[in-house]
């Protein structure tokens, strides 16, 4: 539901515009969607490391989930761009250093326009992945509270002071940013895959640590106080699973989750965007904005986590599952709605209700057909890689973890299985962003 508020904010520029125009008012539908995603990934992704107690396990999963229907949007964007449907927003002046700063998801702080509007999100997602994988790697990974309190001070004390594109826009340029940070991640990422410990704790923070410096000194596009409110918030995820799970104190986490909260408001608040705002676009409706999509991200999510036990209906299970391609593949729908002659003309209110329908109903055919045809197949040989790569190199435990019993992960197969027969088939992902 919350990919399709990110929909809704997407195709308001197209279609329903005066439905737009009056919600913005109040409310951000885009900014809501996107912190109601980095709440649950930052809830879901450290259950699901600590489920598999292997990094290696965790980073096949990972890049097995995500890159597949990730290079297919890229893929499919170009292809549209060649044939005058749609744009990659500057990304071919430079074709080569476009292929360098979206080769690991890493487009919005290596100083590079975003060939799809929405991708820049996943910068954020990967820099969480590779702190995590240090903090689990060096043993501190259970103090989330802190973590999720101190990017949240940050965000105030900092969000105003830090530049923009520091890095990629001084002598170095954005090409050489690039490179740098792509072999130092990668070269990291395959340290921190290893069995030895020594290698192990060394890449990990090597490649979290370059990572930081890029959300820290070089992010574009997005506001050094809403990068930083972005980590808070899915550290308070991790924060609140640690507790639900026992490890935290759960009134500890209720009143840290607040100061958060109370934190990221006062940055918005504080800090001016580093853009210009329109005339239609004031700062008190930009302040407005900003404080209902933060409160209110927080307010869904509470009521996910109060129903967390409770019997889904299946519609809703299914779109859990088609959740990622409906956030990745949407605007390049939109491109093709805009090129439809329909579209081009005004049209009454039920009409434009109408095509709104349409849309979406093609967009989620055709985001079954890529869950369907692209990631269920991708997610099973990421299983099949991983299991060979533990056969072969021998297993990979995060060192002090222990993993679960083989009777847990034998009950984790057994839901697996029972919810691979929902409508789109394949075994259930971990939930998307």
């Amino acid at each position: 539901m919350a990919a399709l508020f990110v929909v809704f904010d997407h195709l308001g520029f197209s279609v329903l515009q005066h439905a737009r125009a009056d919600v913005y008012q109040w409310f951000d539908p885009g900014q809501f969607g996107v912190f109601v995603f980095f709440l649950v990934s930052g809830y879901i992704v450290p259950a699901s490391l600590e489920r598999k107690g292997s990094i290696r396990g965790f980073w096949v999963s990972r890049v097995f989930r995500l890159f597949p229907l990730y290079v297919f949007a890229l893929l499919a964007a170009v292809a549209l761009w060649k044939l005058h449907l749609g744009g990659i927003s500057r990304t071919n002046y430079d074709g080569e250093t476009s292929l360098l700063t979206h080769a690991l998801m890493l487009s919005n702080v290596l100083g590079s326009h975003n060939a799809i509007s929405v991708i820049w999100t996943l910068s954020y997602e990967m820099a969480f992945y590779l702190l995590l994988t240090a903090l689990f790697v060096t043993g501190t990974h259970k103090r989330s509270s802190w973590y999720a309190l101190g990017f949240a001070v940050a965000a105030v004390a900092l969000g105003g002071l830090l530049p923009m594109q520091a890095i990629s826009g001084g002598f170095l340029g954005t090409r050489l940013v690039a490179e740098i940070a792509d072999l130092l991640v990668v070269a990291g990422v395959a340290l921190a895959v290893t069995r030895f410990r020594l290698p192990k704790v060394f890449g990990a923070v090597l490649a979290a640590g370059t990572v930081l410096v890029l959300v820290l000194f070089n992010g574009s596009w997005v506001n050094p106080y809403e990068a930083l409110t972005i980590l808070a918030l899915m550290f308070t995820g991790t924060m609140l699973y640690r507790a639900e799970r026992g490890d935290f104190d759960k009134r500890k986490a209720v009143a840290v989750t607040v100061a958060v909260f109370a934190l990221a408001t006062a940055a918005g608040l504080w800090h001016p965007p580093a853009w210009d705002l329109s005339p239609a676009a004031t700062r008190i409706a930009y302040d407005r904005q900003w404080v209902t999509s933060l409160l209110l991200a927080g307010a869904t999510f509470a009521i996910g986590m109060a129903c967390r036990n409770k019997k889904m209906p299946r519609i809703f299970a299914w779109l859990g599952l088609v959740s990622y391609s409906v956030y990745v593949l949407h605007p390049l729908l939109v491109s093709l709605y805009n090129h439809i002659p329909l579209t081009q003309h005004p049209h009454p209110f039920p009409e434009q209700l109408a095509l709104a329908a349409a849309f979406l109903a093609v967009l989620l055919v055709c985001c079954w057909l890529s869950y369907r045809f692209i990631e269920a197949p991708m997610q099973r040989q990421g299983r099949r890689f991983a299991a060979w790569l533990e056969y072969w190199a021998g297993p990979d435990v995060i060192p002090g973890h222990h993993p679960r019993p083989a009777d847990a992960r034998q009950a984790d197969a057994r839901q697996a299985e029972s919810v691979s027969r929902l409508p789109g088939g394949g075994p259930q992902p971990a939930p998307s962003r």
